[in-house]
């Protein structure tokens, strides 16, 4: 017999259902909304900091923009943050954001119209934070190098190896046409600070990976979170191997947690393409202890669970 203590203890996909039917029962209700917060709380692995391994504040975009001519006012959609770079003499990067929660039913018909999903625009994921950390950490593994991010959403790791690194090229994708215009806005918003390397945005969805100008032709392949949908595995690993160099070294850097059998059924991907991949859960001492921390229930990140919410590193190669 089941006592009423554990049978009262509701499974994330019941307490999901349960918002679902508020929301379509009471939609106007301020007792649902306070009940469905309470439900989310309970369920969300949604972190407003990550990791926090670059310090990041909410900036006022019309101070910015007398100081800087490329930067653009944000409409009331728009946030800006200001990251500052910890490495010496500090650079900063200006990143523009969607407010969080804050969507329209243009969101869902651009990813009906091109098939993508709509993840680059709901948050900067902790993954992307990673990324960027380990960027900065191994600057000489990008320099004079050709460097295409794929994924990108807001671009934070795209631009800051064109800040630190001294890149020959840098290459900042998403297949969604709003993110994309994101990651433009964010290159003309720090083009000062790029020395010269030439940035630019594109928008490259991965069941369309053959685009001749640029095959073959990027030392490094670089994304965040990306190996969560499945049915995007196959177009995500034949990008890759038609973005790679054929000659020469030239690899593929992801960051991603493995979410149930989620990178799993990736990796099988990847080698039934014929590439090579290793894969490493400890790759930095400070990201294992923050880890460890959250692990450990820091209330800074709810619900933190290894996961779904710890990035291994994948590098892949021919």
């Amino acid at each position: 017999m089941v006592s009423n203590s554990t049978s009262s203890i509701s499974k994330p996909s019941s307490l999901r259902w349960k918002i679902l039917r508020r929301a379509l029962l009471h939609p106007r209700s301020s007792n649902s909304e306070n009940q469905s917060e309470i439900c989310l709380n309970q369920i969300s692995r949604k972190t407003r900091i990550g990791f926090n391994l670059i310090p990041c504040n909410s900036v006022n975009t019309d101070d910015l923009v007398e100081e800087n001519s490329d930067c653009e006012r944000s409409s009331f959609r728009d946030d800006c943050f200001c990251y500052t770079l910890p490495v010496p003499n500090g650079p900063k990067l200006f990143i523009h954001k969607r407010v969080e929660d804050c969507v329209d039913l243009n969101d869902f018909q651009a990813c009906n119209r091109y098939g993508i999903d709509n993840t680059g625009l709901v948050c900067q994921w902790p993954s992307e934070d990673v990324l960027a950390y380990y960027c900065l950490l191994h600057v000489d593994m990008f320099r004079s190098k050709r460097v295409i991010e794929l994924g990108s959403g807001y671009g934070l790791a795209g631009l800051v190896i064109a800040t630190v690194t001294d890149p020959l090229e840098v290459v900042i994708s998403d297949g969604n046409p709003q993110v994309v215009d994101y990651i433009q806005r964010n290159i003309d918003a720090n083009r000062v600070a790029f020395c010269g390397t030439n940035v630019t945005s594109m928008m490259l969805h991965w069941d369309h990976y053959e685009v001749p100008s640029i095959s073959g032709t990027f030392d490094i392949v670089i994304a965040s979170d990306c190996t969560f949908f499945k049915e995007f595995h196959k177009g995500l690993v034949q990008t890759i191997r038609c973005l790679l160099k054929e000659e020469g070294p030239s690899e593929a850097i992801l960051f991603s947690p493995k979410r149930g059998d989620s990178l799993d059924k990736f990796l099988v991907e990847v080698k039934d393409s014929g590439l090579h991949f290793t894969v490493t859960e400890m790759y930095d001492n400070e990201i294992w202890r923050r880890h460890q921390i959250f692990i450990n229930g820091d209330n800074s990140w709810p619900n933190y669970d290894k996961d779904h919410c710890y990035p291994l590193f994948i590098r892949i190669a021919r």
